[in-house]
């Protein structure tokens, strides 16, 4: 299935010709919350926005890096196509979050929409020209690329020193410090991903995710909710699961 034509007409700003950052709801969480109104504005300038439907694809690893994007909602997973055809989800992004930093003149992944998703999207270029006016948007770009190198790294432990149970509990823990990050209660975490991009994030079986998560189930660590909720009774004690206590 190929990306999406990001040269395709974007969807209508749904607020007419007001500043369609004016009612973003994740603007506090984005690289937008540095920017006053007039930097703002130029933001706007360049932005489009797009709704793009579950589980189609956005980009494609290889191809021309000529778009950056915003999500403003919904799920987005991240992965990479190994030479024998097997799939590895290298991340999920969340209204906030930052898609399409490329080191060169390509993406270096594909994403794919894991729920129905709205994005701002800007013309590389035009993003570049402003990022060198706006010494504070470079920043907190720059801000956003370190985080995600940190999370590389602990993506990297988490696949491989950790057991299907420390890692599953751990990718559960990190769901539950991105909404306490968010000013959110910590439980219960929303799984919106299906229990095979779970085990391709985690370098694991399906069978061995649902396995985990029945066993996590049954010794009281978590509760399964309704709507793909799960809810962390003990996250002390969860703690302790992940580190290999």
């Amino acid at each position: 299935m190929s990306a999406i034509d990001l040269n395709k007409a974007p969807v209508p700003n749904p607020f007419g010709t007001l500043n369609p950052c004016a009612a973003c709801t994740v603007r506090d969480l984005s690289i937008c919350q540095v920017l006053n109104e007039t930097d703002l504005q130029r933001l706007a300038e360049i932005a489009t926005t797009m709704e793009i439907a579950a589980r189609a694809p956005i980009l494609d690893e290889g191809e021309d890096a000529s778009y950056l994007f915003n999500v403003t909602g919904g799920t987005v997973k991240l992965y990479k196509l190994l030479p024998d055809g097997r799939r590895q989800i290298t991340g999920f992004l969340y209204g906030g979050d930052f898609l399409g930093i490329a080191m060169n003149e390509q993406y270096a992944y594909s994403a794919e929409a894991v729920t129905g998703v709205t994005l701002c999207r800007f013309p590389r270029k035009k993003f570049e020209h402003l990022l060198t006016v706006l010494p504070n948007l470079e920043q907190r770009l720059l801000s956003a690329a370190s985080n995600e190198l940190v999370q590389a790294q602990d993506q990297m432990v988490l696949l491989g020193r950790k057991t299907a149970k420390e890692k599953i509990v751990s990718f559960l823990l990190a769901l539950s410090r991105r909404l306490e990050a968010r000013d959110k209660a910590p439980s219960p975490v929303h799984l919106p991903m299906s229990r095979s991009d779970i085990a391709d994030y985690l370098g694991l079986t399906t069978e061995t995710v649902s396995r985990t998560f029945s066993a996590l189930k049954r010794n009281g660590d978590i509760r399964l909710l309704d709507g793909g909720k799960v809810e962390l009774p003990d996250i002390e004690a969860l703690t302790e699961i992940a580190d290999g206590y």
